[in-house]
C-alpha cells in the first residue's frame, strides 16, 4: 500500500530525494499551503504531512495520521483543528542544540567580557579615562549558571558551560527523570543528565534564579510558562545577574523585564525572542545599553534543513516499522 507524504516546508530537491528513498512504498509530493489551508488539488490521500507551520484541516484530509513540524515549537498549532484531533504531532526538537548552545555561550562571553562596551567605545572613537575599570572582564569560571528548562538546548548549554568550570543549576518539569529521551545529535548535549551540579523541579524556580549570575531560559510557551518571569521573579534575582532568553518571548513579561533593567534589579539581558515579533520600533529595549538584541536567529544554521530531514527520515523509518517516534508532542503539557 502506498503511503502519501506531503511536503510543504521549503527544503531542497536533494533532501526530498532522501525522504523518498526511505521506502518504495512512499509517494512524496511537494506543494504549497495557502492561507485558506487548502493546497492546490487537495491531496485527500495524504497520510503524513511535513510542514513549517500550518497543517491540513483533518476534515479535508481523512487519511492524515501524522504531522511532522519543521520547527521545535508547536504553540502556533494549539488553536488549530489538528491539535484537537487524534493526528500524531512531532517536532524537530533536538536538532537546534549545536547552534543555540553556541549562541548562548556567545551571549555569556559578551557580557563577561564587556563586549557591548567595546562596541560603544569604538563607535565613539576615543578611549575612555580609567579604561582598566571600564573594560575589566569578569570570568565565567566559578560563576553560577541557571538553565531554566533542561531539554536538548539546555543540555548543550550545560556541556559547553562545563568547559568554563561554571556551577550549573537546572530546572526540569520532572526532576526525577534526568535522561534525555528525545532526539539527540551524537556528541552534543547531556543524554544521561550527568552535567548539572544540581537538578531542581520546576516549582523551585525562585530558589534557583536567586543563586545565579547568569540565567538561560529555554522554555516552550504554554499556559503555565506564559509570563513566568514577572516582576516578582526579577526582584528575586541578583543585581549582577544576566538573563538570556532563547525559548519563547512571552515566557518573559517584557514590561517587567524593562522595569527590572531600568531599576537595576538585574544587570542585563540577551534576547533573541520577544512578546511581539518583530520587536516594535517604540520598545524601550532598543535604546538600553544593558541589552543585546537579536531578531530570533539563534535557531538558524546553514545545516538546519539537513538536520531536520535527518530527524524526519529517522521518524519515517520508525513510523513504517510501527515504532514510537521521536519528539511526540504531549498535548496536555503543550509541547
Amino acid at each position: 500500500m502506498k503511503r502519501h507524504v506531503l511536503i510543504t516546508a521549503p527544503i531542497p530537491d536533494t533532501l526530498l530525494e532522501r525522504i523518498a528513498s526511505v521506502s518504495p512504498d512512499l509517494v512524496v509530493e511537494r506543494d504549497t499551503l495557502p492561507r485558506d489551508g487548502r493546497p492546490e488539488g487537495l491531496l485527500s490521500e495524504v497520510e503524513i504531512h511535513y510542514t513549517t507551520d500550518r497543517t491540513l484541516p483533518p476534515e479535508q484530509s481523512p487519511r492524515l495520521r501524522w504531522v511532522q513540524g519543521h520547527w521545535a515549537g508547536v504553540n502556533n498549532l494549539v488553536d488549530t483543528p489538528v491539535w484537537n484531533s487524534d493526528v500524531l504531532l512531532t517536532t524537530t526538537s533536538g536538532i537546534h542544540a549545536p547552534n543555540i548552545g553556541q549562541y548562548v555561550v556567545a551571549q555569556l562571553l559578551a557580557w563577561a567580557n564587556r563586549v557591548p562596551r567595546w562596541v560603544r567605545v569604538q563607535q565613539g572613537g576615543q578611549w575612555p579615562a580609567g579604561r582598566r575599570d571600564a573594560f575589566l572582564p569578569d570570568e565565567l569560571a566559578g560563576r553560577t549558571l541557571g538553565i531554566i528548562g533542561y531539554g536538548s538546548i539546555g543540555r548543550e548549554v550545560a556541556r559547553l558551560a562545563r568547559a568554563f568550570n561554571m556551577t550549573i543549576l537546572v530546572t526540569k518539569r520532572d526532576a526525577r527523570r534526568v535522561e534525555d529521551t528525545g532526539y539527540t545529535l551524537p556528541g552534543f548535549g547531556d543524554p544521561a543528565g550527568e552535567l548539572p551540579t544540581r537538578i531542581y523541579p520546576a516549582e523551585a524556580l525562585r530558589s534557583v534564579v536567586a543563586q545565579c549570575d547568569y540565567v538561560v531560559v529555554t522554555l516552550p510557551l504554554t499556559p503555565r510558562t506564559r509570563h513566568l518571569f514577572d516582576e516578582s521573579l526579577f526582584q528575586t534575582m541578583r543585581p549582577n545577574a544576566y538573563v538570556v532568553n532563547v525559548g519563547r518571548g512571552p515566557v518573559i513579561d517584557e514590561q517587567a523585564l524593562i522595569k527590572a533593567l531600568q531599576r537595576g534589579w538585574i544587570a542585563g539581558a540577551g534576547l533573541d525572542v520577544f512578546e511581539k515579533e518583530p520587536l516594535p520600533e517604540d520598545s524601550p529595549l532598543w535604546g538600553m545599553q544593558n541589552v543585546i538584541l537579536t531578531p530570533h536567529v539563534s535557531g538558524m544554521t546553514t545545516q538546519y534543513d539537513e538536520r531536520a530531514v535527518d530527524l524526519f527520515v529517522a521518524n519515517l523509518r520508525r513510523y513504517l516499522a510501527g515504532e514510537t517516534l521521536f519528539n511526540v508532542v504531549d498535548r496536555d503539557a503543550g509541547y
